[in-house]
């Protein structure tokens, strides 16, 4: 993770203010810091050892101005090999897709019981 041990301003969407060192981000942008500072809207500031935020109420990241972004941006992690087959026109399989609306054995609607 390229932001690790980066020290960061995140606002919430509630107006409170956390200042810590990131230790994890996650896939939801679920923030993990450590080393926190917390100010709550017209609150004192509070000190924490570790704080996790929950992605969705996070309004921005402050970034510090040392940060080199535009090397941070570049993808340096290699491409995975697609494992699926290329796309052909028309159907390759008639199988395999539900049970279907109809076909050799009445179809629907026929009734209820023994008779065909």
């Amino acid at each position: 993770m390229k932001l690790n041990t980066e020290t960061v301003t995140v606002e919430l969407k509630n107006g409170t203010i956390v200042h810590g060192t990131v230790t994890g981000v996650d896939m939801s942008m679920n923030t993990h810091l450590r080393a926190v500072k917390m100010t709550v809207k017209n609150k004192d500031p509070v000190s924490l050892e570790s704080l996790s935020i929950r992605g969705n109420n996070i309004r921005y990241f402050i970034l510090p101005e040392s940060l080199p972004l535009d090397t941070l941006l570049i993808d340096d992690s290699p491409k995975s090999k697609s494992k699926k087959k290329a796309a052909s026109s028309g159907p390759v399989s008639v199988r395999g897709r539900g049970r279907g609306r109809g076909g050799a054995r009445g179809g629907r609607g026929r009734g209820r019981g023994g008779r065909n």
